[in-house]
């Protein structure tokens, strides 16, 4: 699969320039220094429109904001993948192990109904908030959210894949239960899981924003999108709309970056099985 990605993805500009953008914006959070210290403030140029001194303006306690929307990229982006590529093993693991016949598969399902019966982002936050407000459980929130969309998902494709014929002769040939699971299911579930993840991340950063927009997760003055965003919410009235813009247009610019990458995949996959 990743050979297949590869070989196809000089025809795809769109996913390269996104794959680009957002490895560029977590690489320049991390390593390039900021005009401005993203976590001290300085009262005397608080409210400042954007200049050519300060490109986004600053806020209501005089932090740079194109600073903190930068840094803040280094910290919600790792989030939203680590959380998503954990809800992805998690779920893999689950939905194939629901693909089997028998009582186990029945017990996940139904287990996996009675937990989806819950608000998810509801109890997320319950989860966090009672768990001590770290950052590890914001990871374990957007796995409780997203881990049972990935466990449908690679459920439904592989109980499609075990009626073809060459489960069905691995099966003649005595292959193990397990053997099955992971070298002919496995690799077969792998581009839709790839789609998935990046769809998933997408959605985990929206998790991660509305956290900390609520005030659970990132802890001040540690920069967080959600958070800029409603400490500009209550500007925008009195015409201070650049606090909560560039964060948001931050949120906008890697949300339809991973959609552009999901969307390319999900079309590569598609040839291939042509």
């Amino acid at each position: 699969m990743t050979e297949l990605v590869l070989s196809r993805a000089g025809r795809y500009p769109g996913m390269a320039f996104a794959a680009a953008f957002l490895v560029a914006l977590v690489l320049v959070a991390w390593i390039m220094p900021m005009p401005y210290n993203p976590i001290t403030p300085n009262a005397a140029v608080t409210l400042l429109p954007p200049s050519s001194a300060h490109w986004f303006g600053t806020d209501t306690v005089g932090f740079d904001v194109f600073s903190r929307t930068i840094t803040a990229a280094g910290r919600d982006l790792p989030l939203a993948f680590g959380g998503a590529f954990l809800a992805a093993l998690v779920g893999v693991f689950f939905g194939l192990l629901a693909t089997r016949r028998g009582i186990a598969s029945t017990l996940v399902m139904r287990s996996l109904d009675a937990f989806q019966a819950f608000p998810l982002l509801v109890l997320a936050i319950v989860v966090v908030t009672l768990a001590g407000n770290r950052l590890s459980m914001v990871v374990f929130a957007i796995v409780i959210i997203e881990a049972p969309r990935f466990m449908r998902l690679v459920r439904a494709e592989g109980l499609t894949i075990r009626e073809l014929r060459f489960i069905e002769a691995a099966e003649a040939m005595g292959a193990s239960p397990t053997r099955i699971l992971l070298v002919h299911l496995l690799p077969n579930v792998s581009g839709v899981v790839a789609v998935q993840l990046s769809i998933a991340t997408a959605n985990a950063l929206m998790v991660v924003a509305a956290l900390s927009f609520l005030g659970i997760g990132v802890s001040p003055p540690d920069p967080s999108w959600g958070a800029m965003i409603q400490s500009g919410a209550r500007q925008m009235t009195t015409g201070q709309w650049w606090i909560a813009l560039f964060p948001g247009l931050a949120i906008f610019c890697v949300v339809v970056s991973l959609n552009t990458i999901a969307d390319t995949l999900d079309q590569i996959l598609a040839r291939s099985d042509r």
